[in-house]
């Protein structure tokens, strides 16, 4: 492969021995591979690592050059910082390519394998149908992959008719599921309404609520610890943590005049305050009113401002009890797992912003123990009080679901490449989404091979 520029180099030289990696069998002696064979689907560099070129030519969408930095962790917040780096969301699938190297049980034998991934940077090869020259081409996204897959080692592809291949994506699945028979296009691409792809298991952000093969895993943080000292000691800072402030929104929106969800948050936040009925509530003991200085606090990240710079609103999200997560776009946000890492209770306002999504992360039978639920019909058209429901809490529930959260920190952080073997033995959200395709896959073969 040849590299571009010199800004890539780094990214060419780690690289550049793929073929050499997959083509033997990584494992150590301590590692059951039983049902755990994956194979990386040799791909050409213009399905991957040359699509990290145009970093900068989509005047249109952000220059995301600099946060290729890292091997696409970004920048660190600071020089010293060992865990804490500028993460753009975007660049999940770089990640995820670079962890799936490390993976302990890849076979160079498809034979062998129990499931294959392909390296095929999807989000980022959308941008040219998105924001580049080719958005009326945009229903034409994926059929350069399927043809390769199919003139190259053909029979790796039609023995499952796909069925066993996953691939990850790091936008909402809305982002890709524009009908192929619309015309003139409209927003998105077509990739997952592709015939061709339908039997691909997709490890995507934010899936839709019918397609079975779409699955749907935590966004980036900027998290990304390297050891387990790194990991216990951040916990230990977030256990910690003074709760000065009751419930936090950090996001943009909710300045119209259109009732939405956002707005009414906007609203209450403005207009509340602490009084006497807050503290006890349904004859339970409440908040501890001397230890709270807010009763709400807005973050404001119009304009995507938050998006590079964690300590905006890491910090404010420490000091929160609760973390306020309403729609925008989409139902999801990257920001539930920033307060998930801050050890702040998410407050939902829709099932699929979460419940109906991350089932494999966050499994859908806890989220009473972690999470708050308020339907946003309530909150906009009834005029019910987001501070009556979460000063209703008993202040012992309140402690418990907090520790239920700092518990899932491991399972929705992405641990940086390399990363020690204390920290590898703690399963994060690589390791349970690479768990869950694995085990999706085996009950589809299984399924079919039944059927026959």
């Amino acid at each position: 492969m040849a590299c571009k520029t010199i800004s890539f180099l780094c990214f060419c030289l780690l690289f550049i021995s793929i073929d050499s990696i997959i083509s033997q069998d990584i494992t150590d002696t301590e590692t059951d591979c039983s049902n755990r064979w994956i194979h990386v689907r040799s791909l050409p560099p213009r399905f991957n690592l040359d699509l990290l070129a145009n970093c900068s030519e989509y005047p249109l969408f952000n220059n995301f050059c600099p946060y290729l930095a890292n091997h696409g962790l970004g920048p660190r917040t600071h020089n010293k910082s060992q865990s804490w780096y500028r993460t753009n969301p975007l660049l999940l699938e770089l990640i995820f390519h670079h962890r799936m190297l490390e993976y302990p049980c890849l076979t160079s034998d498809p034979n062998q394998a129990n499931a294959i991934y392909l390296p095929y940077y999807a989000t980022i090869d959308a941008l040219r149908y998105l924001y580049g020259p080719e958005v009326n081409s945009s229903m034409e996204h994926g059929l350069e992959l399927y043809d390769y897959l199919q003139d190259n080692e053909g029979w790796m592809w039609s023995r499952n008719h796909g069925a066993d291949h996953f691939l990850v994506m790091s936008r909402p699945a809305w982002d890709f599921s524009q009908s192929v028979d619309v015309d003139p296009p409209i927003w998105g691409t077509s990739f997952l309404e592709l015939p061709e792809f339908y039997n691909v298991t997709v490890l995507i952000v934010e899936g839709r609520a019918w397609p079975w093969q779409e699955q749907a895993v935590p966004y980036l943080t900027s998290f990304h610890p390297p050891n387990l000292g790194f990991l216990e000691s951040w916990i230990k800072r977030v256990r910690a943590s003074k709760r000065t402030t009751l419930m936090l929104f950090a996001g943009g929106g909710g300045v119209g005049s259109t009732p939405n969800i956002r707005r009414s948050i906007r609203n209450e936040c403005e207009s509340s305050s602490f009084s006497s009925s807050d503290i006890y509530v349904n004859n339970v003991e409440g908040f501890d009113y001397p230890k709270m200085r807010k009763v709400c606090d807005i973050v404001d990240c119009s304009n995507g401002i938050c998006e590079h710079d964690p300590i905006r609103y890491m910090r404010p999200m420490l000091q929160a009890t609760f973390c306020l997560q309403p729609p925008g776009d989409t139902p999801t946000r990257r920001s539930t797992f920033d307060g998930i890492i801050a050890g702040c209770i998410p407050v939902f306002f829709e099932e699929q912003s979460a419940k109906s999504q991350y089932g494999w992360h966050l499994p859908e039978e806890m989220y009473r123990d972690f999470a708050v639920f308020i339907p946003k019909e309530d909150v906009v058209f009834k005029g019910l009080r987001i501070l009556d429901v979460l000063t209703g809490i008993p202040r012992n529930e309140v402690r418990r679901m907090r520790e239920r959260v700092i518990e899932l920190i491991p399972r929705v952080l992405y641990r940086k490449h390399g990363s020690s073997s204390g920290l590898r033995a703690r399963k994060d959200a690589f390791d349970i989404a690479v768990e869950g395709a694995l085990q999706r896959i085996n009950s589809r073969l299984k399924a079919r091979d039944f059927d026959q």
